[in-house]
């Protein structure tokens, strides 16, 4: 052992002392000497540990383990003396538990003091030198934290807690930081520790942080089943402010079928939609958007339909998707649209509990980023036959009109796929036709994106089964030579059937059939379109 330089090595020094001197005292005890000895062994221990902690350069973390360290050591000497005589003056069970409690701190300060020296953050001094970056201050800042959530006392560790919210919520670096430094497993094995209500609280706080930054997700999903564990049982018992943060975390691990069917089989979605009926208006959004996630993977074959239908789930989302923020009604919306994708029955049953009175408020009310649920809920709808009548008696034409030149790509698709559905016979085409809803789907055929392209020319294929709206399209000449040039080999991954229907449907006009041979021709395509009248 050096000798004392300053205060930190003097602090060092006195506590080698009282190691000491509670060694001798031991050797005296008469009363527990069996437990006095398994205290002896663990001095032991934390003689090596602290001649390990005198090869670093001093350190705010080592000074404060030295000093609670040095504390303990003095607790105990003081106990040790009385046990020099068989006859205990605070009695055998006082002086007993008092020896316990001392070895309990002694097991404490000996992996605390582990953790430390393994952690690394021992060489890190305080950085202070103008030449050290900005981004290696925040890393040993991190790292210290880190460190510090793993040892000490519950106060010490909500500081260091609170310490580490301030730090990654200044920046997403900052986050990415602070995960490279080891923050996640740490955090997390907080959780798993029975910890005080406030350090779970901060935990899941920064464990939601983490969620939201993109390429740290990762590092969460590693963490498995247990986090999962974990952070259902903060929605199904934390605060109000904890289940909004477990929720935003979960959000971010809903998308592998394995996380959504864990969460399913340990009760989750009832917890997440009692949040949804009961939770703060951040929590039901957060609560709605996990529901969103888990819904995607709904499987109308399994025990998961009925579970959905038991909690009741129809009516709290729909009360939700009135009521609730424009976020939580958008999860609600798209969370319904799940639902009822592959199932008849949960269509007419959301229509019975009015289902399309809630979708039109929704809709009326949305941002054009947010309609695109919307009109994938209408679509969903559509796919049953038995409510397009209703779907035109609530005036739905004219919303999908307004909507299908909108700049949201999504939302385009989602209304030619609607479109398409709703033209299932004559009396729907010729509706389809009249309300003008060829022109916008011919300026379909020419966007970018194959998917549009392809609905567009779907829904176009059905509508110009009805006579009349061939009329209609033949005004459009584009029209023709933009179906005439999806058939170009060059043009792939799209279904040619939809534009051969499209020119099919036309070929019974000389001057169509002029136009799409013309048009074959430009792009080095011969078209052979002679009509059965010829």
């Amino acid at each position: 052992m050096k000798l004392p330089e300053n205060n930190t090595d003097a602090g060092d020094h006195e506590t080698f002392k009282l190691l000491r001197s509670l060694l001798q005292s031991i050797q005296q005890t008469q009363s527990f000497k069996s437990k006095w000895s398994l205290v002896g062994t663990k001095l032991s221990d934390l003689k090596t540990l602290l001649s390990d902690l005198t090869d670093f350069p001093p350190n705010t973390i080592s000074d404060d383990l030295i000093r609670s360290l040095s504390q303990t050591l003095s607790e105990a000497l003081s106990v040790s003396v009385t046990c020099h005589s068989p006859n205990l003056p605070a009695g055998k069970l006082i002086t007993q538990n008092q020896v316990d409690s001392i070895t309990a701190k002694l097991d404490d300060h000996i992996k605390d003091l582990e953790v430390v020296i393994r952690s690394g953050v021992l060489h890190d001094n305080v950085v202070c030198s103008a030449s050290v970056s900005r981004r290696e201050s925040f890393r040993v800042k991190a790292r210290s934290l880190v460190t510090r959530l793993q040892i000490g006392s519950v106060e010490s560790r909500i500081l260091a807690l609170e310490s580490l919210l301030r730090l990654i919520k200044e920046d997403d670096k900052n986050v990415l930081i602070a995960v490279a430094q080891g923050v996640v497993p740490v955090l997390v094995r907080l959780l798993d520790s029975g910890c005080s209500p406030e350090i779970k609280e901060k935990t899941v706080e920064a464990i939601a942080r983490v969620s939201t930054v993109d390429s740290s997700r990762h590092v969460l999903m590693a963490e498995g089943l247990l986090l999962l564990h974990y952070l259902i049982k903060v929605v199904e018992s934390g605060s109000g402010f904890a289940k909004q943060k477990a929720c935003v975390t979960l959000q971010a691990l809903t998308f592998s079928k394995e996380n959504v069917r864990a969460i399913e089989s340990r009760g989750g979605v009832s917890s997440l939609l009692e949040i949804c009926q009961s939770g703060t208006p951040a929590a039901q959004a957060s609560a709605a958007g996990v529901l969103r996630n888990l819904t995607a993977f709904f499987d109308t074959g399994t025990d998961t339909r009925e579970n959905y239908i038991e909690e009741h789930a129809i009516s709290v989302l729909l009360t939700l998707a009135r009521s609730g923020t424009a976020l939580a009604q958008e999860h609600s919306i798209a969370c319904l649209s799940n639902l009822v994708k592959q199932d008849d029955d949960l269509k007419l049953l959301i229509t019975r509990k009015g289902g399309f009175g809630c979708l039109k408020s929704f809709w009326d009310s949305a941002r054009d980023q947010s309609l695109e649920v919307a009109v994938e809920f209408l679509s969903n709808l559509a796919s049953d036959q038995r409510l397009i009548e209703f779907i035109i008696s609530n005036d739905f034409l004219n919303r999908l009109f307004n909507v299908v030149n909108c700049g949201v790509l999504g939302v385009r698709i989602h209304a030619a796929e609607t479109i398409h559905k709703i033209g299932y016979n004559s009396k729907t085409r010729k509706e389809l036709g009249e309300f003008g809803f060829i022109p916008p789907l011919i300026s379909m055929l020419d966007g970018k994106s194959t998917q549009e392209i392809e609905a567009a020319a779907k829904a176009l294929s059905i509508i110009l089964i009805y006579t009349e709206n061939r009329r209609i399209y033949k005004k459009y000449q584009r029209g023709i030579v933009s179906a005439v040039h999806l058939l170009d080999p060059s043009v792939t991954n799209l279904d040619k059937k939809y534009p051969i229907l499209i020119l099919i449907s036309l070929s019974g006009s000389k001057k169509c059939r002029k136009l799409m041979v013309k048009s074959g021709n430009q792009i080095g395509f011969e078209i052979d379109c002679k009509s059965p009248m010829d």
